[in-house]
């Protein structure tokens, strides 16, 4: 691997160090989120800015921050900073829908500008405050029942969104129990797919991808990741057609571009490679 420090930071290194896949550190490129750079095959060559960058979008999305609110806070908070501050002497987080960042004893909105009072000390000592004037007025109660469990398909998908992260074992578990009671959640079937592919299980990975492209099947995202699974199999001929599937939902999908170029080079067809190369550099803003 050549040296970050002379060349940037691949895309496999970039997943590796932050624990995201490879088709994640992509789409949130695709999303927005940053512009890295690019090497001489067009590949992403990313900055230590962009992976503090990475690190935060990551974060803000698994705390539900609209993609819209992460990309404008980001882009603002580039143009707030004084020149050559860097990002890593900040901290960005979320408060609810809302991107807040603290520079030091600073704290403010990045989408606003405004200055904003630490809230947290606040809010806790409020929090505080209230549960011990309870704990006098009121009497003691006796304990309160077990807490909820996820009823339908639909919940137990929830659970494992929010569970990805932190616990991808229990997450796994809680899209199988959403798959149980209604075997056709597509998205279910996705995410549970991604993960197993994410571990090299790549014949259950596309076992799911199937499975959601059979209960929707103009799902452009399934029929990618099936392409990949199928490219990662070298079962080329699939893959082509599955590359094929994806573009036909969405044309712009650079990245389904390049590697069904791949696969039409080991194919042999040579003339169709070179188009979706071709494409592949018109989308990514790659000279040819």
């Amino acid at each position: 691997m050549e040296s970050p420090a002379l060349s940037g930071y691949s895309t496999r290194d970039v997943a590796t160090l932050l624990g995201l896949s490879i088709e994640q550190v992509r789409s949130f490129v695709r999303d927005g989120f940053l512009s890295p750079g690019q090497g001489a095959r067009g590949e992403y060559r990313f900055s230590f800015q962009d992976l503090i960058l990475l690190r935060t979008a990551k974060g803000l999305l698994a705390a539900r921050v609209p993609h819209r609110r992460i990309r404008l806070a980001l882009r603002k908070l580039n143009e707030q900073l004084p020149e050559g501050r860097p990002l890593s002497g900040v901290r960005i987080s979320a408060r609810g829908s809302q991107v807040v960042v603290r520079d030091g004893g600073e704290v403010w909105d990045p989408e606003s500008g405004q200055a904003l009072f630490d809230f947290e000390v606040a809010e806790l000592a409020r929090e505080a405050a209230s549960i011990a004037r309870r704990e006098r007025e009121e009497p003691r109660k006796p304990p309160q029942p077990e807490q909820w469990v996820p009823e339908t398909a639909d919940e137990w998908y929830e659970v494992g969104c929010d569970l990805e992260d932190d616990a991808p074992e229990e997450a796994m578990e809680a899209y199988r129990r959403a798959l149980q009671l209604n075997p056709d959640l597509p998205d279910a079937h996705l995410n549970l797919g991604r993960m197993l592919h994410e571990r090299s299980e790549v014949g259950g990975a596309e076992m799911h991808y199937r499975l959601a492209l059979g209960a929707r099947p103009d799902d452009a995202t399934a029929a990618y990741n099936l392409g990949v699974a199928l490219q990662d199999q070298e079962r080329f001929e699939e893959a082509a057609h599955a590359y094929r599937m994806a573009l036909t939902g969405d044309d712009n999908n650079a990245d389904a571009h390049f590697n069904l170029a791949v696969v039409y080079e080991k194919l042999g067809d040579r003339q169709s490679a070179f188009q979706h190369l071709k494409t592949y550099k018109t989308l990514t803003g790659k000279a040819s």
